[in-house]
């Protein structure tokens, strides 16, 4: 059996860019669907969109610059601290494309989540819409992971599958996939909300029961 524990009710966001899977959890969170509420947008990027999208919702966003800053390691305690002063439950990456240092992760272990468009471990990093077109994949994807100081290798959460059609080309496949991820990272937050999806420190339970693979979600 799990431990139970009480279930998030507050969420921050990390992003870099439009921030498309933000629209997303808010769209969600506004209808109560995701009983979270985001205290808090951040991006290291001052003129990413998804910041407007943020204000646009009332949501406080705070830009850091890594230019602003001496050094990374300056720049990533300004983040900390801004996170530190949000309380936030969880924390969820959200096309936020800084890898964060080990002191980072290991300060938020349990909290941090990241979303990544292929079916992990398949294609971690960077360009996985191109290498999965290249390699021949039958169905590419996303997956919701805990966030470890390895890139893409935390915990696998859950997953949605998107299969891969003969005409598609990398521009096609990214597109279908990132409407995978509007449906997939809302609905796993919302499984933590609800406490039946729980991070416990040395392993995660679904229903009172061990998770051992992801959860899988239906595209449609």
């Amino acid at each position: 059996m799990n431990p139970a524990p009480q279930p998030p009710r507050t969420l921050a966001v990390l992003v870099s860019g439009t921030g498309s899977n933000l629209q997303a959890i808010l769209d969600a969170s506004q209808s109560g669907l995701l009983p979270l509420k985001p205290v808090a947008v951040l991006s290291d990027r001052a003129q990413a969109p998804a910041l407007d999208r943020a204000r646009r919702h009332g949501i406080p966003a705070f830009s850091l610059e890594l230019e602003a800053f001496p050094n990374r390691s300056t720049w990533e305690s300004s983040l900390n601290e801004q996170l530190d002063r949000c309380h936030p439950d969880l924390i969820a990456m959200a096309g936020f494309m800084r890898i964060l240092q080990a002191e980072t992760v290991n300060r938020f272990a349990g909290r941090l989540l990241n979303i990544h468009p292929s079916l992990l471990p398949r294609h971690p990093g960077l360009h996985p819409h191109r290498r999965a077109l290249e390699q021949g994949d039958l169905e590419h994807g996303a997956t919701v992971h805990l966030v470890v100081p390895e890139v893409d290798a935390g915990f696998r959460l859950a997953q949605i599958r998107v299969p891969i059609r003969s005409s598609d080309t990398e521009d096609f496949l990214i597109e279908r996939t990132k409407q995978a991820e509007h449906r997939l990272y809302p609905a796993v937050l919302a499984e933590l909300a609800h406490g039946r999806l729980v991070i416990a420190p040395d392993a995660v339970f679904w229903k009172g029961r061990r998770l051992e693979s992801p959860l899988e979600f239906p595209f449609s």
